[in-house]
């Protein structure tokens, strides 16, 4: 297909199926400020009454996993850069089975509402502060990010207004988050994944019937190069390989899912221990699901335009917006359906930025308002509620910041490795190592924070060369073009840029640290600043002392928080049952003649026993 065929434009249709999606999820909002009498308390609001189950929750964790950096991001990198993506289904699994056995049974344990209570029941004030602070400018980053650029994509491409799109969603994530608390954000989350299965749904299903089924679409890949899973490359530089997807994705994903307030936040909401476990194993189900669907849909984006790319033609100026582009190209004769992938990518921001607000309102009530202020609960509870109104204004905010962070999908990732890193390593340290003390836990995320800066900021100033990255083929050959220039300005660009030529050309003026730590993959970001900390915080304890501390049973892991621990024990009791079962004998195994015991020989081959039963000799 020609990329400079004429594509649609958004109509009526499309714009009453995105009124729809955000008029249904403000409803929601209203529904649960007003369900069982309103918001009560502060535990009411932020994490529902401690009364969620495990499926809405899973769902919920789902849906703010995909955001509309999943939605526009994924598809875009599987078609530059290939299915390799798709590894990140290990990694998923290695978190959620380390966020569910590690650090969900400690904060379960102490119910805690903010995750960084955590950090002073362990460690101090000032580390919590610390920590706390650290989480608010990195969400707002992030949440940044997650407003804005998918509006600059869709603006750019549907000639959906960019403000107007940025302030409506703001607006009403906003809206419901202050009514209705946890329990709006967790139910709109459920809506809005219907929302996006179904936007990706129909864009996947219209190009199997355009490309005339799945085995074109997978033979186009690979001949492409596009199906390229297995990387076994060790070289920490190269930005993805199968190792940097699993090791390095492992430690910046349980940097979201096992300590991050947001994604915490929720499943330590449900009723039981059961639910609040059971919650991130079926989000797993959701992850893997929508992997598939995103790494197809790139494999589709490749397959239609093979001959023509559309970034490589200027026909759309970045790769984030190639996925709106396909969606108006193949689906302008369905009118409705182009709104409903809108829909779709503004419902992933929404569940995202409901989930962030939510936790900023949280942390802040619990570790800068509650601690200093004797305040009643009806007076947090609306404290709460205006903690969430004034970081959706911020949020909306530091949107316009975000358009300076280039590359979607990895600019996201970074902000959460830079600083989630660090974060991660502090609780590793806390829950992981009884003799870490305050000493340690300080010095250690102090460091892990500024190499992670370092590395993190290094990498977004100095370009990584071709050899890192390695992007794909693009071609041009099949578009019919007016410009013929346009071609050769872009013909060879996956393979050299002018500023990767520029690059070569002076490589022997570029630093050595340029090529040999900015340039590392940004997946290890957070894996270095884990590193750090923990590294840092266990010598620095054992030198202060760390070893001579009493901690109380429950601020670490304990072995009856393992699930190996509870099997082994679960099959010991088992064992000792069935032993104690085969070792008693109701009736002596000697039986012969009649069941009269007067009859019976069997008193012949007992001992002597002297003891009385009842006042009977036996």
């Amino acid at each position: 297909m020609s990329a400079s065929s004429a594509v649609g434009a958004f109509v009526v249709w499309d714009y009453v199926v995105f009124a729809g999606m955000l008029l249904i999820s403000a409803a929601i909002g209203i529904y649960y400020a007003i369900a069982d009498g309103g918001q009560k308390t502060s535990k009411d609001f932020l994490m529902g009454g401690r009364s969620m189950t495990a499926v809405p929750v899973a769902l919920s964790l789902t849906a703010s996993f995909m955001s509309a950096v999943t939605v526009l991001g994924t598809p875009s990198e599987v078609y530059r850069f290939g299915a390799m993506f798709g590894i990140f289904a290990i990694t998923y699994t290695c978190v959620v089975i380390i966020s569910a056995e590690i650090f969900l049974p400690v904060f379960y344990r102490l119910g805690i509402t903010s995750t960084y209570e955590y950090l002073e029941i362990r460690f101090n004030k000032v580390i919590r502060l610390c920590g706390t602070v650290m989480f608010i400018i990195q969400t707002i980053l992030y949440t940044g990010i997650v407003i804005y650029a998918p509006a600059l994509a869709l603006n750019q491409v549907t000639g959906f207004h960019l403000w107007g799109a940025v302030v409506s969603t703001g607006v009403v994530c906003t809206f419901y988050c202050t009514m209705g608390g946890l329990k709006a954000v967790v139910w709109t989350d459920v809506f809005q994944v219907g929302v996006m299965v179904a936007g990706f749904t129909s864009v996947v299903i219209r190009a199997v019937v355009v490309q005339g089924g799945i085995s074109p679409i997978l033979n186009d890949s690979y001949h492409g190069g596009r199906l390229n899973f297995w990387d076994f490359d060790p070289n920490p530089l190269r930005r993805h390989t199968f190792w940097t997807i699993v090791f390095g994705g492992t430690f910046t994903w349980t940097g979201i899912y096992g300590v991050n307030q947001a994604q915490v936040q929720r499943y330590i909401s449900c009723k039981t221990r059961f639910h609040a476990k059971m919650s991130l194993y079926v989000n797993l189900l959701g992850l893997w699901a929508i992997l598939a669907c995103a790494v197809f849909a790139g494999l589709c984006l490749y397959s239609v335009y093979k001959d023509c790319d559309p970034w490589t033609a200027n026909i759309v100026s970045a790769p984030d917006q190639l996925m709106p582009y396909l969606v108006l190209d193949l689906l302008r004769d369905f009118p409705g359906v182009p709104g409903l992938f809108v829909a779709c990518a503004y419902s992933g921001t929404l569940s995202t930025v409901s989930s962030s607000i939510n936790a900023l309102a949280a942390v802040t009530v619990e570790d800068l308002i509650k601690p200093y202020f004797n305040l009643s609960e009806r007076q947090l509870s609306w404290i709460s509620k205006g903690m969430s109104l004034l970081y959706g204004v911020l949020c909306i905010g530091m949107a316009a910041l975000a358009s300076l962070m280039g590359s979607l999908l990895q600019a996201a990732l970074s902000v959460f490795g830079m600083i989630g890193g660090p974060l991660l390593g502090l609780f590793a340290l806390g829950i992981l190592f009884p003799w870490a003390n305050p000493t340690g836990g300080l010095v250690g995320l102090v460091c892990g924070f500024a190499v992670s800066l370092w590395v993190g900021i290094g990498s977004q100033v100095y370009s990584a060369l071709p050899e890192s990255t390695r992007p794909l083929h693009l071609s041009t050959a099949g578009c019919n073009l007016s410009t013929p220039a346009v071609d050769s300005n872009w013909t060879a660009m996956t393979e050299m840029t002018p500023l990767t030529t520029t690059l070569l050309n002076e490589a022997a003026d570029r630093p050595y640290l340029v090529d040999h730590w900015y340039s590392l993959s940004y997946l290890y970001f957070s894996t270095v600043g884990t590193l750090v900390v923990l590294a840092v915080g266990l010598i620095v304890s054992l030198l202060t002392g760390g070893r001579k501390q009493h901690l109380e049973y429950g601020k670490t892991l304990v072995k009856e928080d393992l699930i190996f621990y509870s099997l082994f024990s679960y099959y010991k009791a088992n064992d000792e049952k069935q032993v104690e079962m085969l070792n008693w004998k109701p009736s002596p195994s000697k039986v012969s003649g009649t069941v009269n015991p007067a009859f019976s020989d069997i008193e012949l081959d007992l001992p002597e026993n002297k003891e009385k039963v009842n006042g009977v000799r036996i």
